[in-house]
C-alpha cells in the first residue's frame, strides 16, 4: 500500500499519539475477543468491519455479521462514515487476518476523530495462542465474485 505525504504524516501522527497515549498511563485500546465480537455485532451492538483485502475475503468468507470494508481500496473513510451513520461515536471494531492491520488502523482512526474502535486482535485467523474466528467454529458467509 502507497501513501502519500499527507497519509504518511498521519499515521506517523496515530502512532506517535499511541505511543503517548500509553506512557501516560490512560486506558489501554479498546480490544474485543473473537467471542465478544460476534455476539455484540449479532445483537446489533456494534458495527464489526472486516478490513481485508477482497482476495482475502475471497480465500477466507467474511465473518457472517461483519461489513466487508477493505482498507486497501480508495474511499475507505467513507464508506466506513456511510456504515456507521456518519457517528464518529458509534461503536466499530476492526477485524483483520491476526490483527496487525486492525490495530493500526483503529490508532489512525482515532486520530482521525472517532471515538468507540474496537480492535479484534486475534483477527479472522487467529494470533498467537488465540483462536481466530474460523479456527472458532464463528459462521462465515462467501461473497459472490
Amino acid at each position: 500500500m502507497m501513501l502519500s505525504r499527507r497519509g504518511l504524516a498521519a499515521v506517523l501522527l496515530a502512532l506517535m499519539l499511541a505511543v503517548l497515549w500509553g506512557t501516560h498511563g490512560q486506558a489501554e485500546p479498546l480490544q474485543l475477543s473473537i467471542g465478544e465480537a460476534y455476539a455484540k455485532s449479532q445483537a446489533g451492538e456494534i458495527l464489526l468491519v472486516d478490513i481485508r483485502s477482497r482476495a482475502e475475503w475471497g480465500e477466507t468468507g467474511v465473518a457472517v455479521t461483519a461489513r466487508p470494508i477493505s482498507m486497501h481500496e480508495r474511499g475507505f473513510l467513507d464508506r466506513l462514515d456511510e456504515a456507521s451513520g456518519g457517528n464518529r461515536h458509534a461503536p466499530i471494531a476492526l477485524i483483520c487476518a491476526t490483527g496487525g492491520r486492525s490495530a493500526f488502523l483503529q490508532a489512525q482512526l482515532l486520530a482521525r476523530g472517532f471515538t468507540n474502535v474496537y480492535d479484534v486482535p486475534a483477527g479472522m485467523l487467529g494470533q498467537n495462542s488465540k483462536p481466530g474466528w474460523i479456527a472458532s467454529g464463528l459462521p462465515v458467509t462467501r461473497l459472490l465474485p
